[in-house]
């Protein structure tokens, strides 16, 4: 049997860099702060850090905006400064995975300013330009080639006067897309992705990676009702030469590199059968996807904005399905959140009076699945979401666009806006990490460029390093356990108790051992009879070790793994997790 690719168990930590660690008081994140907390990550366990854009931009986006591909902003330090940090990670068994943005670039990019410089130009069928129409939305002549929304409001297009053309932006208008059908566009990007890695990188999240290939007819999108745009991710989601493109990459980047390399793909709208394409080792495209299924199961009419309650036998029909999809061929990424997302343990658990026990048994239950698990930056902490008064106290384009727009076009008050963005908005995972009780937690002696979240006098670094009872202590505890029990890292997965709204519960097992998963998702204490988790084979549970809990053990427990007895039911306290253990006979089959 040939041996696991070294992903399967390992763990990766996102640092959105401008809400790290500030080391020069300008109220912003930098590389030098993050070269301060290596060794934070290295005692958490982590094995890879993937790091957010820190390349040249206006900063439009944060630096999803890029303005050279092969510089660092002078906002988040020198290119000196990360070959130190790739460096340093190395010295320490780390690797380094960069943010790749090339669906679009910044309006400033060279090779867009030379696109649109003339109709001419010989880049410019880099990007998507087309010229108006007439009859379209309102009937109004010249209106936008197609009636495509953008994902940041707004139409799709943008109109540029010298050359009476648009140009089309999937994002922000200040974010034109490439035209992928363009060789020399690949080729170009290829060519930067090489000079990273012959740099030291090891490897590339690659954002919305999936919008690359578009129909090239950009036809009209369906329309909702009530909306003024078109939906046009048909045309360009998983487009038809997707798989082409990026089985390209991986021939001219990645195959002939001999050190292990991560390749990650953003994939919006991905489905679990394109996944499995676009991870299957044979077809050499991309080592796993993130997909958006379970993060989308609380937005009500497919709206972030229209936040719903989340019904937990949801969230396991869908992470069982990915389970299960990706069992035999491919590989699942694991994650709650990002810095897209709003904060874990207010979204999926109880960030009030059980906050810490689901904060880690939230953590439990993402990483023992099968999969490679993503620790969002603070999560490790419990870090929650943040109340924001006003709409100036918001930096992020995508709620700022979005209350413009629903304020003066669609007849909303500011404050039935602020109350529908709260819950969900991406802001709530950028305040600054929370490192200790001091002024601005810590991250900086200036004034930070977003808010800090008040409770860093309660939720922080220092309060929860030396605690062994902390959520960081926990998931150091559940990263040791990836690293050291294959049964958590190639083990096979079986969903359990499928259509119980309060129970998450799942075994993980190869030939001669098994995990049993227990997680509480409510405030009530739960009961779990046998008949739920015996397979058709078993007898019991008894007498198997509890290898891991958020709960205090029983007073007489004095070993390092408690042994129990299930005679009955498993009583789960609320929010409570339980991973239990026991020893099958070597020669069954997995």
């Amino acid at each position: 049997m040939s041996a696991s690719p070294w992903f399967h168990s390992a763990v990766v930590y996102q640092v959105y860099p401008r809400s790290f660690a500030d080391s020069n008081g300008d109220g912003i994140g930098d590389i030098r702060g993050i070269l301060g907390k290596l060794d934070y990550l290295h005692r958490l366990g982590i094995d890879v850090l993937w790091l957010s854009p820190v390349y040249a931009s206006p900063q439009d986006d944060n630096g999803y905006d890029i303005s050279n591909y092969q510089d660092i902003d002078p906002i988040f330090g020198s290119l000196d400064e990360l070959d130190e940090l790739i460096a340093a990670l190395h010295c320490r068994g780390m690797k380094l995975v960069m943010d790749l943005v090339v669906n679009h670039t910044s309006d400033e990019h060279p090779w867009f300013r030379e696109s649109r410089s003339s109709m001419t130009s010989p880049k410019r069928d880099w990007y998507w330009w087309r010229p108006a129409r007439e009859n379209t939305i309102g009937g109004a002549p010249g209106a936008e080639p197609n009636n495509w929304g953008s994902a940041f409001s707004g139409p799709a297009w943008r109109y540029d006067a010298d050359s009476g053309e648009y140009y089309l932006h999937l994002f922000s208008a200040k974010q034109p897309d490439l035209n992928w059908e363009n060789a020399h566009v690949r080729a170009a990007v290829y060519e930067m992705m090489n000079w990273w890695l012959d740099r030291g990188v090891d490897g590339f999240r690659m954002d919305v990676i999936n919008f690359i290939s578009k129909d090239t007819s950009l036809p009209d999108g369906p329309m909702a009702e009530g909306m003024h745009y078109g939906n046009g991710s048909p045309s360009y989601i998983s487009g038809p030469r997707i798989h082409e493109f990026l089985h390209e990459m991986h021939q001219q980047v990645f195959a002939d590199r001999e050190r292990d390399l991560l390749t990650v793909g953003e994939m919006p709208g991905v489905t679990v059968q394109d996944a499995v394409a676009f991870t299957d080792p044979a077809r050499a495209e991309v080592d796993m996807v993130f997909q958006f299924e379970h993060v989308a199961l609380d937005h009500k009419d497919g709206s972030k904005w229209l936040p719903g309650p989340l019904k937990l036998t949801d969230l396991k029909s869908s992470l069982g399905r990915w389970q299960e999809g990706l069992a035999e061929r491919g590989w699942n990424s694991l994650y709650w959140g990002n810095h897209d997302q709003a904060r874990a343990v207010s979204r999926f658990g109880d960030d009030g009076e059980y906050w810490e026990l689901s904060a880690k048994m939230l953590a439990g239950i993402l990483h023992l699945h099968r999969g490679t698990p993503y620790i969002y930056q603070g999560e490790e902490l419990g870090m929650t979401n943040m109340s924001f008064a006003t709409i100036s106290d918001y930096r992020d384009i995508e709620v700022l666009n979005h209350h413009l727009e629903a304020t003066t076009q669609l007849g909303h008050t500011d404050a039935q806006v602020l109350a529908a963005v709260a819950p969900l908005n991406r802001d709530n995972a950028r305040t600054p990490v929370q490192w200790d009780t001091t002024i601005n937690a810590g991250f900086s002696a200036g004034t930070p460029w977003i808010a800090v979240n008040p409770n860093h006098h309660r939720i922080n670094a220092a309060t929860q390093l030396d605690d062994p009872h902390s959520v960081f202590n926990f998931y150091r505890q559940v990263i040791e356990l990836r690293h050291t029990d294959p049964v958590v890292s190639e083990g096979d997965f079986n969903m359990l108790m499928p259509r119980d709204e309060q129970v998450y519960a799942f075994r993980r097992s190869l030939p001669g051992t098994e995990l049993l998963v227990l997680g509480n998702f409510s405030d009530t204490v739960q009961s779990v009879p046998p008949a739920q988790i015996l397979g058709p084979q078993d007898t019991s549970w008894e007498g198997a070790e509890l290898v891991l809990g958020n709960y205090p053990k029983t007073d007489g427990d004095q070993t390092a793994h408690q042994q129990v007895t299930v005679p009955a039911a498993i009583s789960l306290h609320p929010w409570e997790l339980k991973v239990l253990r026991r020893r099958l006979p070597s020669s069954g089959v997995r």
